[in-house]
Parts: structure tokens; C-alpha cells; sequence
């Protein structure tokens, strides 16, 4: 197995910090939306809509991964 060299690893380190960063700007602008389409809504309620959000977006039924769903735990 082929280790990265140092440039490799600082590229990869900027590609993970701008994925999280943006995860982290869709997840504040989605609360966003949904304190304003909630204007009664406290902040326990926008965490539970924020998970429901997270759960069920579209694409994510049964989770990020790519292939097909199979239950879990497998059986044995």
C-alpha cells in the first residue's frame, strides 16, 4: 500500500475542510428555512426538524451509501 507524500495529504486535509464546511453552511441555511417557515418553532423543535430533515432528504432514505439497501445487522 502507497503512502501519501505531504502535498497529497495537505490536498486531501483542504478537500475534507471544504466538504465539512459546506455540509455545515447547507445544515445553517436549512435552519434557516425552516425558522422562518416555523416563525413559533423553539430551538428543540428546529433540532427535531433538522433530523427529520437529515433522515429523509432526498437521496437519503437509506443513508449516503452507494448500492442497495440490505438489513442490518445481517443475518447470520
Amino acid at each position: 500500500m502507497e503512502t501519501m507524500g505531504p502535498e497529497e495529504r495537505r490536498q486531501a486535509a483542504e478537500r475534507l475542510r471544504l466538504a465539512l464546511d459546506m455540509a455545515a453552511t447547507g445544515e445553517g441555511l436549512m435552519r434557516a428555512t425552516l425558522r422562518r417557515r416555523h416563525p413559533e418553532a423553539d430551538e428543540a423543535a428546529i433540532e427535531r426538524m433538522i433530523v427529520a430533515w437529515y433522515r429523509t432528504r432526498p437521496g437519503a432514505e437509506f443513508g449516503d451509501a452507494v448500492g442497495r439497501p440490505v438489513p442490518w445487522p445481517r443475518p447470520r
